[in-house]
């Protein structure tokens, strides 16, 4: 099956790939790297009568660091976060996590801030970036505004994005030296969309504590204090008092109702806290 015929603009700035977007008179979507709404188009599970293309926008491409951490501009692809071609202030979580994406050639043209347009539970950055307490920022043309990466979604593959909005960038904070990070996630074979996962960090000198379960029947569920998981306390060595009681009680609690899927959800959380005390 081939896509239904539609309209192609390339913008040359932020204000006209909004103008397009606010078109009322058909719909208008985003394109990138394509990695996600190509599939769509040609199952016909969209069929917008525009695509409005953001590759030649430079503010997109951007990728800068600073002391207190890093803006990466929604264009950035995944392979290039992979291969080092952009600042790092995460003591290398971000290149390990796109390594794990897919395949090279869906890494080659996939982009970051598609990854989080898309809201798929399933993806890995809506459930990499919560963990690292990453904010996007998001124009309207002529406004700018900044939201916490765990607030973008309600409902999957609905990102809560206004009329005419869209994902120009991502600013991740710095993870200190001292900071434990891990992350797991279970797919069928690599490659394949992940059928649980979990990212946890435990930085003590931003004394943050943080966990985040994806590939859930809803959006990533961020937990920014996750002391309920580790025994009610966050001081000292947190990671080692993990309590797969209070894990499961959780995921009753998100609707999980079956015990072999809250079994794979805890043991995936559990092998994430275990990279992170290694």
């Amino acid at each position: 099956m081939k896509p239904v015929a539609f309209d192609y603009a390339r913008p040359a700035s932020l204000a006209e790939a909004s103008a397009l977007l606010r078109r009322d008179d058909l719909e208008a979507r985003l394109i990138a790297g394509g990695q996600s709404l190509g599939p769509m188009l040609n199952l016909r599970l969209t069929q917008p009568g525009l695509l409005v293309d953001i590759t030649g926008l430079a503010d997109l491409l951007a990728a800068e660091r600073d002391a207190d951490g890093m803006y990466l501009g929604a264009c950035v692809t995944h392979a290039n976060i992979e291969d080092g071609r952009v600042p790092d202030a995460t003591g290398g979580i971000l290149p390990q996590v796109a390594a794990s994406i897919a395949y090279r050639a869906v890494r080659n043209r996939g982009t970051v801030g598609g990854s989080l347009a898309h809201a798929d539970p399933s993806g890995d950055w809506p459930c990499v970036l919560p963990a690292l307490g990453a904010v996007l920022r998001l124009s309207d043309g002529g406004n700018t505004r900044e939201l916490a990466v765990g607030g973008l979604s309600s409902a999957p593959f609905e990102p809560a994005l206004g009329p005419g909005e869209l994902i120009i960038g991502i600013r991740i904070p710095a993870v200190s030296p001292d900071a434990r990070w891990g992350y797991y996630k279970h797919c069928r074979k690599p490659g394949e969309l992940a059928e649980a996962m979990a990212a946890v960090l435990w930085d003590p000198a931003r004394d943050t504590l943080r966990v985040v379960l994806g590939a859930l029947d809803a959006p990533p569920c961020v937990l920014d204090d996750a002391g309920q998981l580790f025994g009610g306390d966050a001081g000292g060595a947190p990671l080692q008092r993990f309590d797969a009681a209070a894990a499961d009680d959780l995921l009753q609690e998100l609707g999980i109702a079956d015990p072999i899927a809250r079994q794979m959800h805890r043991v995936v959380l559990q092998r994430a806290i275990q990279r992170a005390n290694a």
